[in-house]
């Protein structure tokens, strides 16, 4: 098969020197057999995607580490490759392919892109993999399988039968409650059992999270939301904490509603430095909403933790259990759809006012709101077990900018202060923006005695 083939510059090769075999990246010598790269394939299409070069060895010199360059003689070459990737089953398309050429390198190195694939992918081996660090780790054992079909989406918790009466979802305030806005004339079991929230007289998980009116006492450790305030723009330490953290209960419809209530309660009482002196800290209500929900609602419910809402002086950190399902990685997350519990999307959509309306839309909303704000967007990244979506209280403006406009109506600004409006952390680099604005003739540096030095604008007429 036909393979574009591109031109590698000392400038590319020099860059990817500098890159380790990481979570998201793999060197192969050109003498691998395709059954054994299977295994790194496996694992990257299992976990969060990653690259492949084969012909690129890593090796130790006499300038530390660098990367031996011996490719194939030719295309044709790398067919048994090409073959192997064609039988990797519900692979298929979901990898891209070049070759390298370098002018002090031997061969073609070829370039592997594999993407995340919402379906598992076993290596040819029959065993699946996952990529931990710079490893490619075998999946052993039904349980360890099992984990990795929940994280995958494959199969869902959602679906898994509770140990309770089926009373607890079909005799409940919350389902009386829903049928009587939903469905008027339906009767409580036999509409729960139409929607397969009851199978045998007991309740489905998706059933308790929805209906039951306290679903912790049924599924403790996984359906709570747990909301912290650190007085701190650091790291979550305990020393931080301002009080005790709160922990919001109750059927995932309230959960959403009253976790969003209680952060923004808490965020009004923050305060920090801005153009106009203090003032106080506004983050999008849309944003906060839409990030809550899909935390509470495409979580994955069979690990035993609860979502957790971290409010500190310049960000709030939402962290939810599982990984991203299916195909979605932080990269294309705006740009497509994977549900893992698909039931419960569906039907929290079907209440009085839904936290979901525009189902698939939640995570672009909350982009938006943060621009409208004119906030930087959204950070979203994959942990070890969890997804951690960021909203940063920094301006999209420039550091100059916010100066500047600080300026306005304030006769001086601090290295301090300048740091608390522009969200930069390090004195220094601060410190090099106030240079610029000198450089420019638009700002001065002035020191009182027994004061930190302070900037101001120049007198009219010269600086």
């Amino acid at each position: 098969m036909q393979i574009t083939v591109v031109k590698f510059t000392e400038d590319n090769f020099d860059l990817l020197v500098e890159r380790d075999e990481s979570h998201f990246l793999d060197f192969k010598d050109v003498q691998i057999a395709p059954s054994k790269l299977t295994k790194t394939i496996s694992a990257f299409a299992n976990t969060a995607g990653g690259e492949i070069y084969v012909g690129l060895s890593e090796v130790e010199n006499e300038n530390g580490r660098g990367l031996f360059w011996e490719g194939f003689q030719n295309q044709e070459a790398a067919n048994p490759i090409f073959q192997v990737l064609n039988e990797l089953g519900p692979l298929e398309n979901h990898f891209s392919a070049e070759f390298l050429t370098y002018p002090k390198g031997s061969g073609l190195v070829l370039h592997l892109d594999i993407f995340k694939t919402k379906d598992i992918i076993v290596a040819t081996d029959g065993l699946a993999y996952i990529r931990r660090g710079a490893q490619s780790l075998p999946v052993k054992g039904e349980d360890a399988m099992e984990r990795l079909r929940h994280a995958k989406g494959v199969k869902t918790f959602e679906d898994e039968i509770v140990n309770t009466e089926h009373n607890t979802v079909s005799n409940s305030l919350k389902i009386l409650e829903f049928l009587l806005d939903a469905v008027p004339t339906g009767e409580p079991v036999d509409w729960l059992k139409k929607q397969q929230l009851l199978i045998d007289d007991r309740p489905s998980v998706a059933g308790v999270l929805l209906f039951a009116d306290e679903p912790q006492a049924v599924l403790p450790k996984r359906s709570a939301i747990k909301v912290l305030r650190y007085q701190t723009k650091q790291e979550a330490e305990r020393d931080f904490l301002a009080f005790d953290p709160i922990t919001i209960e109750g059927p995932i419809y309230d959960l959403i509603y009253d976790a969003v209530d209680e952060t923004k309660k808490i965020i009004e009482g923050i305060e920090k430095a801005g153009v106009n002196g203090m003032e106080k800290v506004i983050y999008p209500q849309e944003a906060l909403h839409e990030i809550v929900t899909n935390a509470v609602l495409h979580r994955d419910y069979s690990i035993p933790a609860d979502v957790q809402v971290r409010i500190f002086d310049n960000r709030i950190e939402i962290e939810s259990p599982g990984r991203l399902p299916g195909h979605v990685t932080p990269r294309n997350i705006t740009k497509t759809q994977f549900s893992r519990n698909p039931k419960i999307v569906r039907l929290i959509n079907k209440f009085k006012n839904p936290p979901n309306k525009d189902v698939g839309e939640g995570i672009n909303t909350a982009f938006e709101a943060m621009d409208k704000l004119r906030l930087k967007e959204p950070i979203i990244s994959e942990e070890e077990a969890s997804v951690l979506v960021v909203l940063r209280h920094e301006s999209l403006g420039s550091p100059e900018q916010l100066v500047m406009d600080y300026l306005k109506d304030n006769d001086e600004i601090t290295n301090l202060i300048g740091r608390e409006i522009t969200g930069i952390k390090s004195e220094n680099t601060m410190k090099q923006v106030f240079y610029k604005l000198r450089e420019r003739g638009v700002l001065e540096q002035h020191k009182l005695e027994g004061r930190k030095p302070a900037w101001r604008k120049p007198p009219e007429g010269g600086a």
